[in-house]
């Protein structure tokens, strides 16, 4: 396993999974990065025989896809963790690998120190580089400036988000690079 693989979360209603062909699409463009082999049409059907022998309910709101090198695929549902109305976020500065740009990549991390450093403060961690806040370990930020709905640009080296995707083409939320006067260097 060692961080050599890709890997996929999909949410996942009343047994059927959202954005399936997207997060396919990206699972594919993650493997291509790495030299990964990936047999879409067989990680497809596992999917879907897993998903209705697993049913709806609490325990199954996610679908989370793993490959790893030598054509190992790991699926399996879970349920989601618990949301809170409002987050408080804790800045930590950030200094991205271009190596796994656009790469959902197994090895993560990157992302638990600042996860962890967050979680003690009672806060949630967002990352940051050169005063702009990114995203945070599992999720996409996006922030409400007089009327507009913003994000941060993909530019900005996070990830593609389908979720995010989808809300800007659902709200026309535009990318702008999210300054944080709290970040320290």
């Amino acid at each position: 396993m060692r961080g050599d693989g890709v890997f996929e979360v999909i949410r996942v209603y009343d047994g059927l999974p959202f954005a399936m062909e997207d997060h396919l699409a990206r699972l594919q463009r993650s493997a291509a990065n790495l030299k990964l082999p990936i047999d879409v049409e067989a990680v497809r059907a596992d999917a879907h025989r897993l998903l209705a022998q697993a049913g709806a309910g609490p325990d199954h709101e996610a679908l989370r896809i793993a490959l790893t090198r030598g054509g190992r695929r790991l699926l399996l549902t879970e349920p989601l963790p618990p949301t809170t109305d409002s987050v408080r976020l804790a800045s930590v500065t950030y200094s991205p690998t271009r190596l796994l740009d656009a790469v959902k990549s197994l090895s993560y991390a990157h992302n638990w120190p600042s996860r962890s450093r967050a979680s003690r403060a009672s806060m949630s961690a967002a990352r940051h580089a050169a005063r702009r806040v990114l995203e945070a370990p599992t999720s996409s930020i996006f922030w409400v400036s007089g009327e507009e709905l913003l994000t941060p640009p993909l530019d900005d080296h996070i990830l593609a988000s389908i979720t995010r995707a989808r809300v800007i083409e659902l709200t026309g939320a535009s990318e702008r690079p999210a300054r944080s006067r709290t970040c320290r260097r």
